[in-house]
């Protein structure tokens, strides 16, 4: 049925078609500016969908009030009350056309503003530019390391043991942002002022001081300070028996929140962590402590460091739980990202379950149990469900914790729910900002989410934190081949360390490129070291070369060799080239995987 251009005529007097074309151009600037601006301020990623979904909602009901009301010198009047010799349509139409023109001249802006000076900005300086658009709350402190000054470098970890432990205390404090170990530890010995230290880990205080141990006495000092200025609001010294640790410990965090006017609260849903051996033994906790030093190394020779400091505080203290989450944690890492040998690997999970089964036993409310428990069931046991819920659990005991935060973000993306992965990464590194293998997997969700080029600022920062780190470069030089630049990918590839990652990475970057000797050549090397270990990698480069029966028989074959890397499927835009392909649901169906995911495919 035709339209009465009577009523296009209509539509046009009562500056309905106006009102739309400012409805519309006010919804793109202001999407263009929560883009833009909302990462700053702490919008989550959903902000601009939820922002559009709602502004589609409402169009309607603004034609409507356009079609029935006009502005009027009196108000807002119904159209249906004014005569036609009184109505000011014509005037307001004019009034209108300048808003038009104004709206769509600030989208103009916004939009040339994020191709020539936000992205370009962000891409010569990720890591520097983050901490200055980010507001620093008032209620935000960094422990730094304690100057040992026993004159013994064993008793480090006694100074690094009392750090964490207020570190741990003050985390349970609701609405108070407190950096973590791996962060704050970076400035041990630093020669920066209060200001760029709290500057670049985004806090407005500082807590330092120093032990001295002598004998069976401790001295402590401690001092919070302005990181803006530099002034001292309090400090103490202490002199006790070494006895008194723990209670000289709490009467520390006490005054500190007393000075940053908190309290001493947990979430709702929460309950209060502690890293201490329950039965006070303090040989325990300095070999826990010692365990966590090596650990945070992140290599092989630190996990297996970390192994025998663990055992140590369980044996000091049978009971000491969060011990045996530790020692369940290192033999996971050991055994699933270090050895190579079958019945090694095998050995290594086998004493990891054991060790997080007597945790859980010891106390079921200890976070770092269940984070343990999740790296289990995602690694060994591939029971995906599983995992988010002990991740899930972790989180809801410590909803501070960064590392539960980061835990819940891995468990999610292996669902294919990379955007909810993306904000809880970001949520994590608020807490632990310099933290290079977050970024790492901030880099991989972000590329998942068809967003590449943030993906790369995310990269590049995790490398400049930790330039020599495996698969740093492996990760950037995938991000490349998704941008389409098959030079700079084949570039960033050759600067992976040399090992199982760099051969990977030379591969993949070789397929983008047009020496097909070479890609052909590399392939055939990497099928005939790593077959075994790089099975869901083969796989990738299959996708590349865009075959798809090689890709679905590597795949069939990281089922049969429970290859980790399965659970990285849902957020592959390499391999998501054939989610479309019968056979991709049937493995996801094996895999015990759900078939549908956020992220997009490489095209």
């Amino acid at each position: 049925m035709a339209v009465s251009p009577s009523f296009f005529a209509e539509l046009k007097r009562r500056n309905v078609l106006r009102a739309t074309v400012l409805y519309a151009g006010a919804v793109w600037a202001l999407a263009q500016g929560i883009s833009q601006l909302g990462p700053a301020v702490g919008f989550p990623d959903w902000s601009t969908r939820w922002f559009l979904l709602v502004a589609v909602v409402g169009l309607p009901f603004w034609i409507a009030f356009a079609w029935i009301f006009e502005f009027t010198p009196a108000g807002i009047r119904r159209e249906s009350e004014i005569a036609h010799d009184d109505s000011i349509a014509r005037r307001t139409g004019r009034k209108l056309d300048f808003a038009i023109i104004a709206v769509l001249a600030v989208a103009v802006i916004l939009l040339l503003g994020n191709q020539l000076v936000w992205h370009k900005g962000l891409a010569q300086a990720p890591s520097a530019l983050a901490p200055a658009l980010a507001k620093i709350p008032q209620k935000s402190v960094a422990v730094l390391p304690f100057a040992n000054e026993s004159g013994k470098p064993d008793e480090q970890f006694f100074s690094d043991g009392l750090s964490e432990d207020l570190i741990n205390a003050l985390s349970q404090i609701a609405g108070l942002k407190v950096i973590s170990r791996n962060s704050a530890f970076q400035f041990r010995d630093s020669r920066d002022d209060a200001k760029t230290i709290g500057e670049k880990l985004g806090v407005a205080h500082l807590l330092e001081g120093s032990v001295r141990r002598l004998g069976d006495e401790v001295r402590i000092s401690a001092e919070l300070v302005n990181a803006d200025d530099g002034s001292a609001l309090w400090s103490q010294h202490y002199d006790r028996p070494y006895q008194d640790l723990f209670a000289l410990q709490d009467g520390i965090t006490q005054a500190v929140a007393g000075a940053l006017k908190t309290k001493l609260l947990t979430a709702p849903g929460a309950v209060v962590q502690s890293d201490r051996p329950p039965g006070g033994n303090l040989a325990a906790y300095t070999a826990y402590q010692r365990g966590m030093a090596y650990q945070a190394l992140g290599t092989e020779a630190g996990y297996r460091q970390a192994i025998d400091a663990f055992s140590q505080a369980t044996r000091l203290d049978p009971h000491y739980a969060v011990a045996y989450a530790q020692l369940s944690i290192s033999w996971s890492f050991l055994g699933n990202a270090f050895l190579s040998d079958e019945a090694e690997i095998a050995q290594a999970n086998a004493r990891a379950r054991g060790a997080v089964n007597t945790a859980l036993a010891l106390d079921p409310d200890a976070s770092p149990a269940h984070q343990a428990r999740k790296l289990q069931l995602l690694q060994v046991d591939m029971d995906w469900t599983g995992a988010e819920a002990e991740a899930r659990r972790a989180l809801e005991l410590a909803p501070n914790d960064a590392s539960a935060q980061y835990g819940l973000a891995g468990a999610l993306a292996t669902l294919g729910q990379n955007r909810r992965a993306v904000d809880l990464v970001r949520q994590a590194l608020n807490s632990d900002p310099r933290h290079a293998n977050w970024y790492n997997w901030l880099a991989t969700y972000l590329a998942a989410l068809g967003r590449p080029d943030e993906a790369r600022q995310a990269a590049n920062t995790a490398i400049a934190l930790q330039p020599g780190a495996a698969d740093v470069h492996y990760d950037l030089a995938v991000i490349e081949i998704l941008r389409g630049d098959a030079k700079a990918a084949l570039t960033v590839a050759q600067q992976e360390p040399p090992g199982p990652w760099h051969e990977i990475a030379v591969t993949l970057a070789l397929q983008s490129g047009a020496d097909r000797a070479a890609a052909d050549a590399a392939l055939k090397k990497l099928i005939a070291a790593h077959a075994g270990d790089s099975a869901f990698q083969i796989a990738e480069v299959y996708a590349l070369r865009k075959d798809p029966d090689a890709v679905f028989q590597w795949l069939d074959r990281t089922w049969s060799n429970r290859d980790p890397g399965i659970q990285g499927l849902l957020y592959d835009p390499l391999i998501l080239r054939y989610q479309h392909d019968p056979r991709f649901a049937a493995y996801c169906k094996k895999a015990g995987l759900p078939t549908t995911t956020d992220a997009v495919a490489m095209e």
